[in-house]
């Protein structure tokens, strides 16, 4: 399938690795032109490397940089001619008690995880209306439905976030003009972050790493962790000229893991 998007420019965030590299590298594939941004350049300039030898037709451009600050998101929207396609996306703060959490680290995690992409759409989607076309998604979190105790932080955060979505991506002035926003929720995907978290689990247990991954694998319906290509695969649908009325929707990739009906 032809998603449509050759040509297009797609600003993706915390892309030199994990999910947010599965991103990228679907919608260069799809012949999207990107530029990508990342804290480590080390990591990101390999990240561009792998993304041009894949898809030599697209222009890739690397921009090294914490999104999180105002420096960053200057850096990266000035690298882009336009932006037509938006990808959110920020690790996400640690796990804890919220008792030992104080102000700071309430707002580092809102930064992060609800005030940036907040100022990256306030920044791209007026010009994108004004082209008549645009794709936003939100790398959020499976917690977002089903909250994780450790994870207040994040699950605060973004829900916050997707609050806000959900009334922005239904202004007329917005959805009228093909600009379409959505929120990706991952589950159990097979990331540094995950492996991060698995660690610590291991090291509280007692347990060997893999022990615990494997346990972890077993709890999924799948039996398996995700991988960063499906889940590229599935924002680059979001993004596509397919999926002009899917809009203002929170879609979970977890296999199966989340157990409600709706």
């Amino acid at each position: 399938m032809d998603l449509g998007i050759q040509g297009k420019w797609a600003l993706v965030c915390a892309a030199s690795k994990g999910l947010g590299k599965g991103c990228a590298k679907a919608l260069a594939g799809e012949g999207a032109n990107v530029v990508i941004t990342a804290r480590g350049a080390e990591a990101l300039q390999a990240t561009a490397a792998e993304l041009r030898a894949l898809s030599p037709a697209v222009q890739v451009i690397a921009v090294a940089g914490d999104i999180t600050t105002p420096e960053g998101r200057a850096a990266a929207l000035a690298a882009c001619p336009q932006v037509d396609i938006l990808v959110n996306n920020a690790g996400g703060p640690p796990p804890g008690d919220f008792r030992d959490w104080d102000r700071e680290a309430w707002i580092k995690a809102l930064d992060a995880n609800m005030l940036t992409p907040i100022e990256l759409i306030k920044s791209t989607i007026d010009a994108m209306a004004g082209r008549g076309w645009g794709r936003i998604v939100n790398i959020t979190s499976g917690a977002v439905k089903a909250p994780i105790d450790v994870l207040g932080l994040s699950n605060g955060a973004r829900t916050g976030l997707t609050g806000f979505i959900a009334g922005l991506a239904r202004q007329s002035r917005v959805a009228s003009r093909n600009v379409t926003i959505n929120n990706l929720l991952p589950g159990p995907f097979d990331t540094d972050r995950l492996r991060a978290t698995m660690i610590g689990a291991a090291q509280k247990s007692g347990q060997p790493l893999e022990a615990v991954m494997d346990a972890r694998r077993k709890l999924n319906p799948t039996q398996r962790f995700g991988t960063a290509d499906e889940f590229g695969a599935a924002c680059a649908f979001l993004c596509s000229a397919h999926a002009g009325y899917i809009n203002g929707q929170n879609v979970l990739m977890d296999g199966g893991a989340y157990p409600g009906t709706f």
